[in-house]
């Protein structure tokens, strides 16, 4: 068995989840029958998972989290576990991305005296950062807690949507203090401007404006304590005299507060990408009254309702809190990014209202897989609200975004995969958008576009929307190697998108849209080296490019975006049967895809992406490209090697320790192919309204439907040396096929699983 993913066991992650188990316990806001009690937000913490511990609300504008570490790949949530002093407790932070930003508002407590500088990880002392005791360190959803050991603070985080509450116990003599520092900012970006308001000797407003991933970035906030403080304002290091109203740069302020608000002192944070206006109204509204745990059980029982929409059964009581944990990190992202009134800042930078949230965040090359089909199942009215919103970006920007962050296009990634959410749930008859607009969003999406104005200060995130592999489509009917880097993801990818605008245009009678786009679709076989068996780059004159090796990987400096060819080979979930044919048939396709798991895991080049982690063989599951392989033997009949895949990648690649995720939890599509997998679905063609039949993690799991339906799976016999699917039902028929389809589920009803010992093809 080869693979590159540790699933070692720290002994002080032991003792984090004893600790967290003992709290849960005796948490008021937990019930014994609480499913809080199983989710662990320091899973992900560690190896390269990118999650962050802190308090935050289910899709909320706040993700309130300490942060141990700002630059370098694996500080882009601002936390990691491996760390032992904390920088202090900033109001966002980003989910599991491969790239960072946001770390806005840092507040950090202190007794006494403190620098102005963080200082060095390696000497604490050498500036305002903290050591902690990691045994008091507390996650639950909605609430954090640690001591601060060198002034000996007991900090405390909650949230509700737009305000962030701290709640902070001196044990020191000396005066108590907070510093507020705009220059934090995770990736250590840019800081054009920042503004303070000395309100009164009890609240302060501020700006912090981030030129960084996402190019035009203000974060707005109100801060109220709950007792009086003495300001000092810093610019560039230096005392500003006598001002209660600062702009510039390099912004620091140091609130100083009397001895007798030791025993508890308040913050209350809101936020706003509006306006200083917006913040204090976001606060006023969420956050009226000074009781901490008032908030923390908000917190919590907005978490509890929406966790308890599944319901799972089974004697392991880590897979338990993998599972739970995993459907806390697929509602977080996208979050919502407007204000009480309506308010938001649009893609052209202009501020308007509308009825419906804005939302930010959106990581479609990642969540189009997994996230986006999980919510039309468990939540369908949110991920149209969300479709809602992308189409109201369009409209603002003049384009559907790739990955929108903060109301801007950061032109991240590849492909169009807001068409794969739009037409996933248009499929599935979740229509409450206008379908029109939709459909001409999606096709000027994947259209070479260079006449259609857009106000938008990043000329690079524009030039990465209408990248020119958009022009040699239309101009050659190939994206030409030699002319475009990643030319093979990327050509994969448009076949994809391509025919999921031609199935929506379908639907809609629009059988001109429809035909030319099906006929598009089937490009990704230009590609298609029938003499090695891979998918390869191709030149401008026809010739493949050379030299060739299908474990070779240079990040983005190949035809393979981060991978290679025997990871990039397999995308095409649009027409696997297509596939099938050009490999020579089912039995050559059957050995060619087993031997993706089998070869030897060594990737090669001295600039092999990072992003390529959790092997087995050449498989990573580590990146969002492979997500859909395993359900391919389905397609050859060989659905024991789909369970036995699927089974080794759920044992191995998700646990409930800090580094129990193989690699970027990705806004939660890491998470969300977990969720599916352990209930026996995956949709491998998201547009499709199909799912591939895996193998059920648990013997039996509820989920309620918003219309008012239970979809229940139960699994008969499983165990260990049960490790094969025999026969599958639906609602006591048995299924002919290796799929259900969404209105299966939708209508609610039961699929049950028949365990045992041999290998079959259960549809037969």
């Amino acid at each position: 068995m080869n693979h590159t993913f540790s699933k070692s066991i720290k002994p002080f992650a032991i003792l984090i989840i004893l600790s967290g188990m003992l709290f849960s316990c005796g948490d008021e806001t937990q019930t014994s029958g609480s499913v809080l009690k199983y989710v662990d937000p320091f899973i992900g913490t560690d190896f390269h998972g990118h999650t962050f511990p802190g308090a935050t609300t289910p899709f909320g504008l706040v993700q309130l989290s300490p942060d141990t570490r700002i630059l370098g790949w694996d500080a882009c949530a601002g936390y990691h576990y491996s760390d032992s002093s904390i920088l202090g407790f900033s109001h966002t932070h980003l989910s599991g991305t491969g790239i960072g930003d946001y770390g806005d508002v840092l507040f950090m407590p202190f007794s006494g005296e403190i620098a102005l500088d963080s200082g060095q990880a390696k000497d604490p002392d050498s500036g305002f950062r903290s050591r902690f005791d990691r045994s008091s360190e507390i996650a639950t959803p909605g609430y954090y807690k640690v001591k601060l050991t060198d002034d000996d603070i007991d900090a405390e985080l909650t949230a509700t949507t737009r305000v962030g509450i701290h709640r902070y116990r001196f044990a020191q003599d000396e005066r108590p203090g907070i510093l507020i520092d705009l220059t934090h900012t995770i990736h250590g970006h840019q800081n054009p401007k920042h503004e303070v308001r000395i309100i009164n000797d009890r609240e302060i407003r501020g700006l912090k404006l981030t030129s960084g991933w996402a190019k035009y970035h203000p974060v707005y906030f109100a801060a109220r304590f709950s007792a009086p403080f003495t300001a000092e304002i810093y610019m560039d290091g230096q005392l500003v005299r006598d001002l209660d109203n600062v702009s510039g740069k390099n912004i620091k302020v140091k609130l100083i507060f009397e001895e007798d608000a030791t025993e508890q002192l308040i913050a209350k944070v809101g936020i706003s990408p509006v306006s200083f206006e917006g913040a204090a109204m976001n606060l006023d509204t969420e956050a009226k009254d000074w009781d901490f745990d008032t908030y923390r059980k908000a917190a919590a029982e907005k978490w509890e309702e929406k966790l308890s929409g599944i319901k799972v059964e089974t004697e392991n009581e880590a897979d338990k809190r993998t599972f739970y944990t995993a459907l806390y990190h697929s509602m977080i992202f996208p979050g919502i990014n407007s204000d009480v009134d309506g308010r938001y800042r649009s893609m052209n930078q202009e501020i308007v209202s509308s009825e419906s949230p804005n939302y930010t965040v959106f990581s479609l090359w990642d969540t189009h897989r997994s996230l986006h089909p999980l919510f039309t199942i468990i939540d369908p009215e949110y991920n149209q609200e969300l479709i809602r919103a992308l189409l109201r970006k369009y409209d603002e920007g003049g384009i559907l975004p790739m990955w929108e962050l903060a109301s801007n296009y950061t032109g991240t990634m590849i492909g169009s995969h807001a068409v794969s959410v739009i037409v996933d749930a248009f499929m599935k008859g979740q229509r409450d958008f206008d379908a029109e607009k939709a459909l001409e969003a999606i096709v000027h999406s994947v259209k070479y576009d260079t006449v259609k104005e857009i106000s938008y200060p990043s000329e690079h995130a524009w030039g990465n929307l209408m990248p020119k592999a958009k022009m040699y489509e239309e101009k050659y009917g190939f994206i030409p190697c030699d002319l475009e880097r990643a030319s093979v993801s990327k050509a994969l990818e448009f076949a994809y998108n391509y025919w999921a605008i031609a199935t929506m245009a379908a639907e809609l009678g629009r059988d001109d849209i429809a035909e030319d786009f099906f006929t598009r679709s089937k490009r990704y076989a230009t590609y298609f080296d029938k003499e090695t068996g891979f998918m390869r780059g191709k030149r401008l004159d026809g010739t493949w490019d050379e030299p060739f090796h299908p474990r070779y990987s240079s990040h983005w400096n190949t035809p393979y975006v981060e991978g290679n060819a025997w990871q990039w080979t397999w995308y095409v979930p649009h027409d696997v049967d297509g596939l099938i044919g050009l490999m020579g048939g089912k039995e050559a396709f059957a050995v060619k895809l087993d031997s993706l798991f089998t070869t030897s895991s060594e990737v090669l080049g001295e600039e092999k992406s990072a992003d390529i982690t959790g092997l087995i063989g050449q498989y990573a599951h580590g990146n969002e490209p492979s997500h859909h392989i395993a359900y391919l033997f389905n397609y050859v009949d060989q659905p024991w090697r789909t369970q036995e895949i699927v089974s080794q990648i759920v044992d191995e690649f998700y646990t409930d320790q800090p580094d129990g995720l193989c690699g970027n939890e990705d806004c939660g599509q890491m998470s969300a192919w977990y969720i599916l997998n352990s209930i026996g679905i995956y949709p491998v063609c998201p547009g499709d309204t199909k799912y591939s039949i895996g193998k059920p993690l648990f013997d039996r799991v509820e989920i309620a439907m918003k219309e008012g339906n239970t979809f229940t799976v139960e699994a008969e016999a499983l165990s260990d040396d049960h490790p094969y699917v025999q026969e599958v039902f639906l609602d006591g028929e048995k299924l002919t096929t290796s799929y259900i389809d969404h209105a299966d589920i939708a209508d609610g009803g039961t699929l049950r699983f028949v365990m045992g010992q041999e290998k079959k093809i259960f549809w037969e």
